[in-house]
């Protein structure tokens, strides 16, 4: 691994006048912590599986509390995340803005954000929604940090592999907030994001491998040619969509979702075929065009958990 700055270039800001820093912009900056964009793909993943749980509307409250608390849990890891990642932040493209980097936030008030958060996303959960949700959504954010963050990001290509795994629980924390139980159902949506994740990702990081070839951190893109990835896309795409079909037979699911499901997953395997085909050919640049199938894996979620979140009313 290359060995990189302990201390961030940006975190020297950190000295600078509080006039420097105004009210405003420190807030933004410990909202970016948070990574709010991430977090609207969880909640994506969170609210149709109440519904499958609820068998139709669950109550809307329990929705507005279990996100709240999601947002707090995701957002206290993701500012975790960035306080343990600021020395290679600062030396990636796509990072160097980060609040921690640029100075607007301290790596110490960042580690006390993100242990405070965690804290009141544990009680929120446990006094409002219930323990099993709790115990969940604590195990993810520990899991990313410890687990993830600092034990597989830097030394292993399979660590968006394992490490997905966080991003898969609110799956299991959306059916156990109404039902304070767990369900195939449950598990086989996990199953579907956990082989969406690396895929998801991996396309991404073939456009920004050089920030990660700099720093020495393993992604399989910058480890990899393009034509190994794009079959590991592929391998893993078909397992999910495969997966995501099995809702069906094992009586959660009616007609709609298996239509949604098939049909954009056909058109999924098609953007990986063709990526595949085109890394096969030894096509670089923009005309790899990597980034159709990252814009598809955004859409495809969202249009098979919408379909989750629609069926109940179709049977």
């Amino acid at each position: 691994m290359t060995a990189v700055e302990s201390r961030p270039a940006g975190v020297a800001a950190t000295s600078s006048p509080r006039a420097q820093r105004p009210f405003g912009a420190r807030v933004r900056a410990f909202v970016e912590l948070t990574k709010p964009r991430i977090i609207e793909l969880l909640l994506i993943t969170t609210v149709p599986v109440m519904f499958l749980a609820a068998g139709g509307v669950p109550d809307l409250w329990l929705v507005l509390a279990t996100c709240l608390g999601g947002y707090l849990s995701a957002g206290g890891a993701n500012a975790l995340n960035m306080y343990i990642d600021r020395d290679i932040d600062a030396l990636m493209d796509r990072t160097s803005q980060r609040p921690i980097v640029t100075g607007m936030v301290s790596p110490r008030e960042a580690l006390v954000f993100g242990i405070a958060l965690a804290a009141v996303s544990t009680l929120w959960f446990g006094l409002l929604v219930n323990w099993l949700s709790a115990a969940m959504a604590l195990g993810a954010l520990l899991f990313y940090v410890f687990v993830y963050t600092l034990g597989l990001k830097r030394r292993t290509s399979q660590n968006v592999v394992w490490g997905g795994i966080a991003g898969c629980m609110p799956v299991l924390i959306g059916w156990s907030a109404v039902t304070d139980s767990m369900s195939w159902a449950a598990v086989v949506l996990f199953v579907v994001i956990f082989f969406w994740t690396p895929p998801h990702t991996w396309v991404l990081m073939m456009r920004v491998r050089d920030d990660y070839e700099r720093v020495g951190v393993p992604m399989l893109p910058a480890i990899a040619t393009n034509k190994a990835v794009a079959k590991q896309v592929v391998v893993y795409s078909w397992v999910m969509v495969l997966v995501s079909l099995t809702l069906t037979p094992l009586g959660y699911t009616g007609w709609f979702y298996t239509a949604v499901a098939a049909l954009s997953g056909a058109w999924w395997l098609m953007e990986a075929h063709r990526l595949r085909a085109r890394a096969n050919a030894g096509v670089t640049g923009a005309k790899l065009k990597e980034m159709r199938l990252f814009h598809w894996s955004i859409t495809y979620v969202s249009l098979l958990f919408v379909a989750v979140a629609v069926d109940p009313f179709l049977r």
